[in-house]
């Protein structure tokens, strides 16, 4: 099967040499590709930007792929670093097209010769902790919900969501939005993690759901212990605004405690 938009194509291969166990991510990266989605990150996000080293686009996919795979865990990046022929296919991603200056810059965001294709644990949970304001910790009083502001690098998610949101309704357009909001408990056996109103240790993110496209519009990571019903006009303002202009109409969907 010929894939056009990546420089690839599907062949039956009886030797072990340059096999891939993840054949299945290969349509993501065509999609990503055909979506500018690398151009997107580092164009928003640009916690990387002019540094040494990963840029933003690469972590970010790598943690997309991860979790497409199944990954359960940063760690886990390693199990994809070990699939030859996927990261074969990686690096060809990485050249494909660069001529000239923009070869030579790749090269020279390292200081020594770069051995894997993905980003380590190591280098990954650095770049996360970016996104963490440390300075909203202190306003923490015990027994009360708090939803920390974030900071810069986190507050430009929703920018990036915003584009991704916009792609799809071009490449399907519809005129009608259905949001369904609602927050959803995920245990955890984490020592910082809060208990939930069922009793036990959670974090409850709340969600909004743009149920025409089945994308999700907007996310917050919360705490087990915030009310599912807690700031939800916030989240809905900030919802409309990612919505596109083509959008005339706007339904809610919520429970009671919306």
């Amino acid at each position: 099967m010929t894939q056009q938009t990546l420089p690839f194509k599907y062949e039956e291969e009886k030797k072990e040499k340059n096999l891939t166990g993840l054949s299945g991510l290969l349509l993501y990266l065509g999609l990503f590709k055909s979506m500018s989605l690398d151009i997107l990150i580092n164009k928003h996000l640009e916690v990387r930007k002019d540094k040494q080293g990963y840029r933003d686009d690469q972590i970010i996919l790598t943690l997309i792929l991860l979790n497409l795979a199944g990954g359960q865990s940063v760690s886990d990046v390693e199990i994809l670093e070990k699939d030859m022929g996927f990261c074969q296919i990686l690096k060809s991603m990485e050249l494909r097209g660069r001529i000239g200056r923009n070869r030579v810059k790749i090269k020279r965001r390292w200081r020594k010769k770069i051995k894997n294709t993905l980003a380590s644990p190591s280098s990954i949970f650095r770049y996360l902790s970016c996104f963490h304001n440390e300075k909203e910790e202190e306003k923490r009083k015990k027994g009360r919900a708090f939803i920390p502001e974030p900071n810069e690098y986190l507050s430009k998610f929703a920018e990036l969501n915003s584009e991704l949101v916009n792609y799809a309704n071009k490449m399907s357009p519809v005129k009608s939005s259905t949001l369904d909001m609602d927050a959803v408990l995920s245990a955890t056996g984490k020592r910082p993690a809060l208990f939930c109103y069922k009793g036990y240790k959670s974090y409850q993110p709340f969600n909004v759901r743009w149920f025409e496209q089945n994308l999700l519009l907007h996310t917050e990571f919360r705490d087990g212990n915030v009310p599912s019903g807690h700031q939800q006009l916030r989240i809905l303002k900030e919802s409309l605004s990612h919505l596109p202009e083509s959008v005339e109409e706007v339904y809610i969907r919520s429970d009671t405690a919306g």
